[in-house]
């Protein structure tokens, strides 16, 4: 049996509130991914939760040349957008998303938003948390994994593993993409 590959997948990069910048490692990997595609929203400065997972689910189905299970990459208020698309009940076929790599995702209760993302999501999914991001204490980061029923990431004092964390390319990041990848099932 193959090995499965990034390329085995769409990929989707779901930014968090003012979209991230040309340094922020998610910019950084769709220019080494040039197949990525960024989950654009109309208004970066306004953290909607229903608009913005609207717009990821609009995004989720755009019809394909070549259907392949697709992993979302989100980060900070883009994680809570990915998962209230995956929980709105009958919102997606149930294969359509194979996985999520969620990163220093936003606090839902600072948003306000913690009952519209409060269940396990349907696909395996990796939380990556820092010691000291202002957006989301990391014993919060530890009790949303649970919630979600995520694999918890310890990423070290990184704040909030954006452009100023200073991440380059992010290689340990690519690691976990590419470890999530091996940890979905796709028949």
């Amino acid at each position: 049996m193959r090995k499965r590959s990034l390329s085995d997948f769409r990929v989707l990069v779901v930014p968090g509130l003012n979209n991230s910048g040309p340094q922020h490692w998610q910019s950084r990997w769709q220019r080494l991914y040039p197949g990525f595609e960024r989950v654009e929203q109309e208004r970066w400065d306004v953290p909607a939760l229903a608009v913005w997972s609207q717009r990821l689910r609009e995004v989720l189905e755009v019809p394909v040349p070549l259907r392949k299970p697709i992993l979302l990459v989100a980060h900070s208020f883009g994680c809570l957008t990915s998962v209230h698309s995956a929980l709105i009940k009958d919102a997606l076929p149930e294969d359509l998303v194979a996985g999520a790599l969620l990163v220093a995702p936003a606090d839902p209760e600072k948003f306000g938003v913690s009952t519209e993302v409060r269940a396990c999501l349907p696909f395996p999914s990796i939380l990556v948390g820092s010691l000291n991001d202002p957006w989301m204490a990391v014993h919060q980061a530890l009790k949303w994994a649970d919630v979600w029923g995520a694999e918890f990431v310890d990423a070290g004092a990184l704040g909030h593993i954006n452009a100023e964390s200073r991440l380059g390319d992010w290689l340990y990041g690519q690691s976990l993409l590419k470890r999530l990848v091996q940890k979905v099932d796709v028949t």
